[in-house]
């Protein structure tokens, strides 16, 4: 049977769309991408590579050590001290624990540096430790 009485109320009612839920779906989305994205930190210096001809491109640095002319030594966009390198890549590596470094020199800075840089990352337990070049001109 038709309720005509009830109807008649509803007739100048105004229906509503509720966007609560499509708005909850969106923080939802948000939040795991903003979870899942791995941030790349700059060292904070520019430096200029020595170049190699067998040099190939990885993906996965996500740890990043530079080390100027003057062999200062650079992470996160701050100076470091060389000998403070192994606690800073602890630190890093405790929030990434498959971080891979990436130690960027400049090719006026001395090899001894390097070396002690890649050491502390060892000694941090680093396991993919890399130092960085770019290809000979007219070789991309």
């Amino acid at each position: 049977m038709l309720n005509i009485s009830a109807a008649r109320r509803n007739r100048g009612a105004t229906k509503e769309l509720n966007i609560a839920p499509l708005i909850d779906m969106v923080f939802i989305l948000l939040i795991f991408f903003i979870v899942t994205t791995s941030f790349v930190k700059e060292t904070g210096i520019d430096v200029s590579r020595p170049t190699a001809a067998t040099a190939v491109s990885k993906d996965t640095a996500t740890i990043l050590i530079g080390i100027d002319e003057d062999n200062r030594v650079f992470m996160d966009n701050r100076e470091i001290d060389v000998r403070a390198v192994r606690a800073n890549v602890e630190r890093a590596l405790a929030e990434n624990p498959e971080g891979a470094i990436v130690v960027v020199a400049d090719r006026g800075s001395s090899t001894g540096t390097a070396i002690m840089v890649m050491d502390g990352c060892r000694q941090a337990g680093a396991k993919d430790v890399s130092l960085a070049a770019s290809l000979p001109e007219g070789r991309n």
